[in-house]
């Protein structure tokens, strides 16, 4: 595991009243122009290389970079032999209040393919804005929770450890290994195609979800 490193992020995105998801309405479609200093892995090197900072006193990460490697561990390794870096990455408490956070991104160039994961709120609140969430937002993680509150500074999805975990290995995570593989095998990229590049890693995260719960073994013929 390597030490904390510093990345100069550009064109950050604003979730407007969507806090914390990643495929939500008013999703910019910059994430791929999203630049790195990370360099590419050695070909001795074993990958990916995994990147934990110390978030604050506000946030935790709620998965760990073992359980995240065990994740890994259970698909085809053809769905995830690419990926260079998992970074958990450390936020800003002003950029979530604010709504310029996200939860996952993948990110690549230079021979880098990068998956960066951001820590949740101690007080394991997600905080969806002042108006009342769509249906639809709700509908999204209502597999997860579906306790929904409101006080002075919003609504907000009330979660526990135990359930933003599994959302994360479960979902979050499928979700940007799905955007790698279409970066890697897919290469939908234009800016017309930005439905079809959420589509198709909601898709992967459908499929795989559920053969992550039924224990799925490996099985290095499986298609993409």
């Amino acid at each position: 595991m390597q030490t904390r490193k510093h990345t100069a992020w550009k064109n950050n995105r604003k979730f407007g009243d969507v806090w914390g998801g990643r495929n939500f309405p008013k999703l910019a479609d910059k994430i791929f122009n999203r630049k790195h200093n990370l360099t590419a892995p050695k070909s001795d090197e074993a990958t990916p290389i995994y990147i934990v900072d110390n978030p604050s006193r506000d946030f935790y990460f709620p998965v760990t970079a073992d359980e995240i490697k065990a994740t890994l561990d259970k698909l085809p390794k053809n769905h995830t032999a690419h990926l260079t870096h998992i970074w958990l990455q450390k936020i800003k408490k002003t950029d979530y209040v604010n709504g310029d956070t996200f939860q996952g991104s993948f990110i690549c160039g230079s021979k880098v393919y990068l998956i960066v994961l951001h820590p949740f709120p101690t007080d394991n609140k997600m905080r969806l804005g002042k108006n009342k969430p769509l249906q639809k937002t709700l509908n999204f993680y209502k597999s997860y929770t579906t306790d929904l509150k409101e006080d002075k500074n919003g609504w907000y999805l009330q979660w526990t450890e135990e359930t933003i975990r599994k959302y994360f290995l479960e979902s979050l995570l499928l979700h940007e290994i799905g955007h790698s593989l279409n970066s890697f095998y897919k290469r939908y990229w234009s800016k017309t195609t930005t439905t079809k590049i959420e589509n198709y890693a909601d898709n992967y995260v459908s499929v795989w979800a559920d053969k992550l719960r039924e224990i799925y073994k490996p099985d290095e013929n499986n298609a993409i």
